[in-house]
């Protein structure tokens, strides 16, 4: 350690700062009176050498490190000092051929894609929504897709993206637009046929949906949220004749887990041939909670609906869509306590129709039906169900509890009359129940029946 005596610094390897006798002493030298009068002998401190061996080799590593690093990120170190290289894949892009649909070849989703979206359109409506606190009347405006079904400008899409539009706006892949023309739709099959005035335009191929299994690969194209035009999502077949109710209305539906969002309404399902398999109609939203869920995606199976597309295309309206001819309603615990009947489902039957397919069959005000053909009727969602499976002139046996006892009658479908081609059966069920309710049960079964089950 260091000491310090008449300010002179010495240094001394003892622990507690003492010197020995001798040591440091000023230089015996020295002439008195002389500059080196004062000036001591200090012991010359010479440099320890140490083991330098293993920072070499700690550096040689170091270094090689850094040059391996150097040659690793593409560094290149040269004598004036450095330059940064990446590498860049040299790989062409990859051309997608544009095929022809034949139901016979196989595509890729590239080729699929490539092959139908000029097909595909985006449908954009105004309308007008009642008024506003002054009067005034409500402008709305929505978003949705179809594709084009035929050459001279006939496109398909859902019924509830074109419902009550004043004005409907077609816009094709490469940016052409057209002012559409309602021509007809059926809002029981969420369907409806749409027109612009254009020659030559690109159609799809419709292809057949009972084909389809689950697993099956398919494709969506359409516009979700309205603004990311002409997207394509892809999935498979999650299943298939699934039956769901949307807005009270059951459907048959294709079950996908191919993104779906609003927007991609009424566009085109393709499988992997690149044919049209069905048309995007719903995503499912959880009635308990309402949230969203993903990964459930459907579209109507374009073999229940293109026979009832074409008439539309030709008359308007889906001339063949079958008609029973009754007020109904589905049948409950307490009517069946207030009627002493022995049944509580199925659907009541309110009023018939004179001269209609009902009527001419043998039903009855007061029946209750129970099944149609096979198939259970429990209430009347079941029904309206079941009636899509006929068309007009099918007939069908109907099984229906009458007077405590079950009997059998045959039903001959009626048409729909034109006039009564936007009222849908879940309306008419709605209007029978709304007429009665708030009926005292007693003040309704006289109403029907004149005291007859008393």
């Amino acid at each position: 350690m260091y000491n310090d005596e008449k300010n002179l610094y010495h240094y001394t390897y003892r622990k507690d700062g003492s010197e020995q006798p001798g040591e440091n002493l000023v230089n015996p030298q020295s002439v008195p009176g002389s500059d080196n009068e004062h000036r001591e002998n200090v012991q010359e401190m010479k440099p320890v050498k140490k083991n330098r061996l293993g920072m070499k080799i700690a550096a040689l590593c170091l270094c090689c490190a850094l040059l391996g690093g150097a040659v690793g990120g593409g560094v290149a170190w040269m004598a004036g000092g450095s330059s940064t290289s990446i590498s860049v894949s040299s790989r062409p892009a990859t051309e997608v051929a544009i095929k022809t649909v034949d139901g016979k070849t196989e595509m890729t989703d590239a080729e699929v894609y490539a092959a139908n979206v000029n097909s595909v359109v985006s449908i954009n409506t105004t309308g007008t929504a009642g008024t506003n606190f002054f009067g005034q009347p409500v402008q709305t405006a929505s978003a949705g897709s179809g594709f084009v079904l035929t050459k001279d400008g006939y496109i398909v899409t859902n019924y509830h993206v074109v419902e009550g539009a004043d004005t409907v706006t077609v816009t094709m892949y490469n940016g052409d637009e057209y002012d559409a023309k309602y021509v007809g739709g059926d809002e029981d099959y969420d369907i409806a046929v749409i027109k612009v005035e254009a020659e030559d335009l690109q159609a799809v191929t419709v292809g057949d949906s009972d084909t389809l299994n689950v697993g099956d690969h398919v494709l969506a194209v359409g516009n979700p949220l309205g603004e990311l035009t002409f997207s394509m999502s892809g999935g498979m077949v999650s299943s298939v004749n699934r039956a769901i109710n949307v807005s009270g209305t059951p459907f048959n539906m294709i079950q996908t887990d191919a993104s779906i969002n609003p927007g991609n309404s009424g566009g085109p399902l393709f499988n992997s041939y690149g044919e049209v398999v069905g048309i995007v109609s719903a995503k499912y939203s959880s009635a308990s909670n309402e949230e969203s869920v993903e990964g459930l995606g459907f579209a109507i199976p374009i073999n229940d609906v293109i026979a009832m597309i074409q008439d539309i295309m030709t008359n308007g309206y889906v001339t063949n869509k079958p008609y029973l001819g009754i007020t109904g309603g589905s049948m409950t615990e307490q009517m069946a306590a207030q009627f002493r009947y022995d049944i509580d489902s199925g659907v009541f039957v309110y009023s018939v129709e004179e001269g209609g397919a009902a009527d001419k069959a043998g039903l009855q005000m007061g029946d209750v039906i129970v099944k149609v053909g096979d198939k259970d009727i429990t209430s009347m969602e079941d029904l309206n169900v079941v009636k899509k499976q006929y068309s007009a002139g099918d007939t069908a046996t109907f099984t229906v509890y009458r007077d405590g006892q079950e009997m059998t009658v045959e039903v001959t479908w009626d048409a729909v009359p034109a006039q009564e081609q936007t009222d849908t059966s879940a309306q008419a069920e709605q209007n029978a129940d709304d007429s009665y309710e708030g009926m005292d049960p007693y003040d309704l079964f006289d109403y029907f029946f004149g005291g007859r089950y008393n």
